[in-house]
């Protein structure tokens, strides 16, 4: 987006975003990725645009990741979807009590996520899951409205890795939100508290669910269900409040 826009609803917003062109290379990436596809899944048709986030629109817990993968959330047009990251994740999640199934195959799927929205600070797959630092900025706007949309509902915020942990502490500063100084460092298990207004919203830090972090042990399902679950319980989901 050129200037910053409004946007009446989630819905509107995941409408334009889908057709965003702002950044040349990851443009021609996720579109090369969707015609020359993996041999494994030739037979399909891929996304190949930018990937929305999932999630209902009155969440109060969010999931921040870093980007789509290329023959995952590009493939599948949903994030998370379709890639041995997600089969982390969504574990994770049913475990915590925040899905309605394991696993996320494909748009239709019968996924419902309770309480709980999934973004990332960049809509396009990237060349070896790198985003620039202009594409990222470029992206920002796309993030800034969506907490914008997000913040009466969400009390908690995941976030998957350092670079999403540094672009949801931009972002909320960005929307008026108190953010410690100095900056709180990213770690596994790490929390910050920001505050607006009266209001207070935790950050929850997860290393991030990739395949260098689960196959070599680093990060476990259980280790992200335990995350997931203090990020819940911040969130009020589950307890009534």
């Amino acid at each position: 987006m050129a200037t910053r826009e409004r946007f009446r609803d989630l819905a509107e917003l995941d409408d334009r975003l889908i057709g965003c062109r702002a950044c040349p290379r990851l443009v021609e990436w996720r579109e090369r990725v969707a015609r020359e596809k993996r041999r494994a899944f030739a037979d399909q048709e891929y996304w190949g645009r930018p990937v929305p986030g999932i999630g209902p629109d009155d969440a109060r817990l969010l999931i921040v990741g870093l980007a789509p993968a290329a023959h995952g959330g590009n493939r599948t047009g949903r994030m998370f979807t379709g890639d041995r990251s997600g089969d982390v994740l969504f574990s994770a999640l049913y475990l915590a009590g925040l899905a309605s199934q394991p696993h996320s195959v494909a748009i239709g799927d019968g996924l419902e996520l309770f309480g709980t929205r999934i973004t990332a600070p960049v809509h396009c797959a990237p060349p070896q899951n790198k985003p620039t630092i202009d594409e990222r900025d470029r992206c920002s706007e796309w993030l800034h409205a969506e907490l914008e949309l997000l913040a009466p509902t969400v009390r908690s915020v995941v976030t998957l890795g350092g670079f999403g942990w540094q672009s949801t502490l931009r972002t909320f500063s960005s929307l008026g939100w108190t953010v410690p100084r100095p900056l709180p460092k990213f770690g596994h298990g790490s929390s910050t508290t920001l505050v607006r207004d009266g209001a207070e919203l935790e950050i929850f830090g997860c290393y991030h669910v990739s395949q260098q972090n689960t196959f070599t042990g680093r990060l476990t399902v259980e280790m992200v269900v335990e995350v997931l679950t203090a990020a819940a319980r911040s969130a009020g989901i589950g307890t009534g409040e």
